[in-house]
């Protein structure tokens, strides 16, 4: 895999588009050896500590949103990367279905916004987990059937709606920010040294096993001194990391459920993509979340609250075949405000799912792309 991607760099290709098709390929199936999989422990020359600060969060808080104390934390970081921190499976045992329950049942309800909106009528999305939980429970017959309204959504945006078209926020198309996932963020940010982060938008992928994300940078945001977070559930992904530019090879890892990534300072603006969903391996939390005791509540002043064993026949139907991933972003810093130049309601017709999902060669078909590092013909719309 390395001698590929510098023979890429050698002939000026696109080595991140090259890399992505790699690991998207079904036909023959790519080698895996080279993804780097934290969740092993596994010793490598690319990663390093990354360096946590237990005393921003404390225990009873951790714990309030399903995480184990700060100190127990296994978090990473990778040589070439200052500022990326990857946390492998932070959640304590039977603390990820609630957050799973919220992203399926929670967080696609109105006054969100989600693909469905674009060609569909309000009153048609307006319960996507009611209308969909008798499919989901009723047993497979092995035939094809037409799928749910929650097996069609394919992305949720939360707080500053990100709008697909301009590739911007606007001050006037905002609802409230869950104040469950605020709090996550708050706490993870600040264990990672980002004390007072303000969660303003999120945007939620919905990733069946045939989905990937195309390569993009996220720079929408007004301002980039404050991090970005992922949070993973259900099935595993790998996730590609790249540079500043198309042409640097990016380095693969997993992604399983539970892990976070926060990518600050330098790599908060590097390339990214996820070109493949695969199984959940034995022993991840994906499948272990199946035996978890759900009924019974988690801490008497927690925000995760236990999940019905009839809505988690629902959620884990759902995960056995699908992934769900979280981003969290600051999109104003202090003293900021919006341009009032921007619509905040156009929306795309196109019904892309996720803005830049589903791109066979990893094209950036939804977020801003950064010319300056492209060659003319790497650069696609």
């Amino acid at each position: 895999m390395a001698k590929m991607a510098a023979s890429m760099v050698e002939s000026g290709e696109d080595a991140f588009r090259k890399i992505f098709k790699f690991y998207r390929r079904r036909n023959p199936p790519p080698d895996f050896s080279d993804v780097i999989d934290f969740s092993k422990g596994v010793p490598s020359d690319k990663i390093v500590p990354a360096e946590l600060d237990p005393a921003a969060v404390s225990d009873v808080e951790a714990a309030r949103v399903g995480l184990q104390p700060v100190r127990d934390w296994r978090a990473h970081g990778l040589h070439g990367y200052p500022g990326f921190i990857f946390i492998s499976n932070p959640f304590l045992r039977g603390s990820q279905p609630p957050w799973v329950r919220q992203c399926l049942k929670t967080y696609p309800q109105k006054p969100n916004v989600c693909n469905l909106d674009m060609h569909m009528s309000p009153s048609d999305t307006q319960d996507i987990w009611d209308k969909s939980v008798q499919g989901l429970r009723r047993p497979s017959s092995g035939k094809r059937e037409p799928k749910t309204l929650l097996e069609r959504l394919r992305w949720v945006t939360l707080g500053y709606h990100y709008n697909w078209d301009t590739k911007t926020y606007s001050a006037n198309h905002y609802t409230p920010f869950p104040a469950d996932l605020h709090l996550l963020s708050l706490h993870v940010t600040a264990a990672c040294g980002f004390p007072g982060f303000n969660a303003e938008a999120g945007i939620l992928n919905y990733y069946r096993s045939d989905s990937s994300l195309g390569i993009h940078v996220d720079e929408s945001e007004l301002d980039h001194s404050r991090p970005l977070l992922s949070f993973s559930f259900g099935q595993s992904a790998i996730f590609l990391l790249g540079g500043t530019c198309r042409q640097d090879p990016p380095t693969a890892m997993f992604m399983h459920s539970g892990d976070m990534m926060v990518m600050s300072g330098q790599s908060r603006l590097l390339y990214h993509a996820v070109p493949r969903i695969l199984p959940a391996p034995q022993g991840h939390p994906a499948s272990e979340m199946e035996g978890c005791s759900l009924g019974s509540p988690l801490q008497d002043s927690t925000v995760v609250q236990p999940v019905s064993e009839e809505d988690w026949a629902v959620c884990s139907r759902y995960i056995q075949s699908s992934r769900v991933n979280v981003t969290v972003r600051q999109v104003l810093g202090p003293g900021q405000s919006f341009p009032q130049t921007l619509s905040s309601h156009q929306r795309t017709d196109s019904g892309q799912p996720g803005g830049y999902h589903d791109d066979p060669d990893g094209g950036e078909t939804g977020k801003r792309k950064r010319s300056s590092c492209d060659s003319p013909d790497t650069v696609e719309t």
